[in-house]
């Protein structure tokens, strides 16, 4: 292994390689601007971005002069039964179209009904029923921006009942039918995996390695609730060691993609964040190495 643990070249517009990247946080921008770290790609909040001006697009176009790009959605909405929102799709369009993002990706999930908006990621009823409605959002979506859209299994604390499918299985239905891609949230499936119980191994090991075309990575915290444990993925903590081997377990499996250290609360040091991206290009090589 080579002991820099870096995995491919430098990007070109448009392209990620197959290494890891941090969150764009406004804390490190002087930070990224100044010292230029090695990371393969920056991910960024697209609503953060949807005004005409000022100074987060500056940022922007400052920034993609020496790293890859990845926007990453989270007021789409794809699960509610409410018209999907025009403006909304017009201003992610138009900033598709701006910054040429190597990857786009949203949420599985519904965040508003009646027009109400929730500040949270709100899990679905895994039906048929269901299935079809968010293929179709889907598939409209991908209309507009003229391109693949990548969806993100998101972490709950809640499940429906009368499901049809496993959340696997219907994510794997969902790339079948939509043809979008994954962005598959390790951290995500541990936290749910913890919360109702099941095995997050055959979580990974069910979905289609050739739709997964993002990793991300984040930490979470635990809470007792009326007496039991239960995991809140915050974005507040360094990445779990179960979740390291869950990702470990992950790239041996389908191969190591690009992967995003998230972290989003009580925000470190660029240098905490660099270090953790560090661990990700390692074990990346690892896994090139163990399948030379």
């Amino acid at each position: 292994m080579r002991s820099d643990c870096n995995v491919l070249p430098p990007p070109q517009r448009g392209t990620i390689p197959v290494r890891s990247g941090i969150g764009l946080r406004h804390a490190h921008y002087a930070g990224l601007l100044a010292t230029r770290p090695d990371v393969a790609f920056l991910e960024v909040h697209a609503e953060n971005h949807f005004s005409r001006g000022g100074p987060a697009l500056d940022i922007l176009e400052r920034v993609r002069e020496h790293y890859a790009l990845s926007l990453h959605g989270v007021g789409l909405s794809l699960g509610s039964v409410d018209p999907l929102a025009a403006a909304h799709l017009d201003a992610l369009a138009a900033l598709v179209r701006r910054f040429e993002p190597a990857f786009v990706s949203e949420h599985l999930c519904w965040c508003s009904v009646d027009g109400a908006y929730y500040n949270d990621l709100l899990p679905l009823p895994y039906t048929r029923e269901t299935l079809a409605h968010v293929a179709t959002r889907i598939a409209r979506v991908q209309d507009r921006l003229g391109r693949r859209l990548a969806i993100e299994n998101v972490s709950s604390y809640v499940a429906f009942a009368g499901a049809d499918f496993t959340e696997w299985d219907f994510i794997a239905e969902l790339v079948d039918r939509s043809g979008c891609a994954l962005l598959l949230d390790v951290n995500n499936v541990y936290v749910s995996a913890v919360n109702h119980g099941f095995d997050p191994f055959r979580y990974i090991d069910a979905l289609p390695a050739a739709a997964i075309v993002e990793i991300h990575l984040a930490g979470f915290t635990r809470q007792a609730v009326d007496g039991e444990l239960v995991l809140v993925d915050t974005h507040s903590a360094p990445v779990a060691a179960e979740v390291w081997a869950l990702y470990d377990h992950t790239i041996r499996r389908i191969g190591p993609r690009p992967t995003l250290i998230e972290w989003d609360a009580a925000l470190p040091p660029l240098a905490t964040l660099l270090l953790e991206a560090r661990r990700a290009d390692c074990l990346m090589e690892l896994a090139y190495d163990l399948a030379a």
